[in-house]
């Protein structure tokens, strides 16, 4: 009988204990840490070499659980017209209306559709990529670094890796087709630092 009472009493403190069982993780916001975050591409020279260049992100936001991809979303910036070759000749070249015509177009826009999981750590970012006024589909493949607290304890940091090549001449860049190759290979490297308002803040348009 006492033990009929125990199990009795064992089961009733689990069920005025269970509403205040953690829940599973929801989805964080992260921003795009643009100092940390460095989009780094590479492009043939009439075939005598394949030059590096850097972009950065302006800003961006990212929606992240990382027991849950199906959630993911992601929308940023890139500010094309800070684009870096090593030589200021050379950033006003890339620029120009030919190219680049960063003064018309100062910002690629990047939003996501959807997450693909390959497994715990590698996906496929689906979305549009907005470049020179051109709007076109964009597959991304990254790796989930990891969701840790810096160093110090200041931030929580999301980190991911990605790679991807876009065909120049889709977006309106035809120009100079006998130097300039014709698939740019892009490398991104970002950190996203976890900000609850991330996602809300209004952003300029590009």
């Amino acid at each position: 009988m006492f033990r009929l009472r125990s199990i009795r009493c064992l089961w009733c403190l689990a069920a005025m204990l269970l509403p205040l069982a953690p829940a599973r993780a929801a989805s964080a916001s992260y921003r795009y840490d643009t100092v940390h975050s460095q989009i780094v591409f590479s492009i043939s020279h009439d075939g005598y070499s394949r030059p590096f260049g850097r972009l950065h992100i302006a800003r961006g936001w990212l929606r992240f659980d990382p027991d849950d991809w199906s959630t993911a979303a992601t929308e940023l910036d890139i500010d094309v017209a800070g684009v870096d070759m090593g030589d200021a000749d050379w950033n006003k070249a890339v620029c120009k209306p030919a190219l680049l015509d960063c003064a018309r177009y100062r910002y690629a826009h990047f939003t996501s559709s959807r997450v693909e999981s390959v497994d715990d750590r590698h996906g496929v970012l689906h979305g549009q990529l907005t470049l020179r006024g051109v709007t076109l589909p964009l597959s991304l493949p990254f790796t989930f670094n990891r969701v840790g607290r810096t160093i110090y304890g200041l931030h929580t940091v999301a980190g991911f890796s990605a790679n991807t090549s876009l065909d120049r001449e889709a977006f309106g860049l035809t120009s100079n087709a006998n130097s300039i190759g014709q698939l740019v290979s892009i490398w991104l490297e970002l950190e996203a630092i976890r900000d609850e308002h991330a996602a809300a803040t209004p952003k300029e348009q590009p």
